[in-house]
């Protein structure tokens, strides 16, 4: 299954316009957003889990990326809230399940094999920093080889200078609006900008918080 594997190409999605596709286990669904394999693929999607759901345990032989959207998500090493951001390393493994039902964004099978770091970060108490502009504010989450992960908090009127992403970007909006030349994107976009990509983000009225990753489609 090819999902946007094309990496050279732009893509903006929504997830309110994606269909829930069913899983092996009853109860929980996603929302592609790409996918290159099957049921064992390199892919990121909203995972949607109901009340009272279980998988069985597995082995994440490519590590997984967990930002958790809403609900309460857990397994046999704890429960995540809302606002929880989680790394299983290669090689790991876990039983997850969620008594309360959430919604997730998951990465699988996309990590560097010699990373290693698990992590579980509550980005709801976790530092914030200044960013390179006024308005801007940054949460580092991980970073590894040129790889980085963040949450940036932009607020209302806020303007960024052009730049160009090497490597590559990927931003999943989490809250208001976000803005650059090209669109205007709503809470629940996702957009995957190609290595070389550039443009000139902004923020008007309603500000915006943004999941971004940059470095990873080198």
């Amino acid at each position: 299954m090819n999902i946007h594997s094309d990496f050279a190409e732009r893509i903006v999605l929504h997830a309110d316009e994606l269909v829930w596709q069913a899983s092996p286990v009853a109860g929980v669904r996603r929302k592609y957003l790409d996918r290159v394999g099957d049921e064992v693929a390199r892919a990121s999607s909203i995972v949607r889990y109901e009340p009272n759901t279980s998988f069985e345990q597995h082995t994440h032989d490519g590590g997984e990326e967990i930002l958790v959207l809403d609900g309460c998500f857990s397994d046999e090493k704890g429960d995540y809230s809302a606002g929880t951001y989680l790394r299983n390393p290669p090689g790991s493994h876990h039983t997850p399940f969620s008594n309360a039902g959430c919604t997730l964004f998951v990465k699988l099978r996309q990590f560097e094999r010699a990373d290693s770091q698990e992590l579980r970060i509550n980005t709801k108490t976790s530092d914030w920093y200044p960013g390179l502009v006024p308005g801007l504010s940054v949460m580092p989450l991980h970073e590894h080889q040129g790889i980085s992960t963040a949450l940036v908090r932009w607020a209302p009127n806020t303007v960024f200078n052009p730049h160009v992403h090497p490597g590559g970007e990927e931003i999943y909006v989490l809250d208001g609006v976000f803005h650059d030349e090209f669109g205007v994107y709503p809470k629940g976009s996702w957009i995957r900008s190609p290595r070389y990509s550039k443009h000139a983000p902004f923020t008007r009225q309603e500000g915006a918080l943004i999941y971004v990753k940059v470095g990873h489609l080198a």
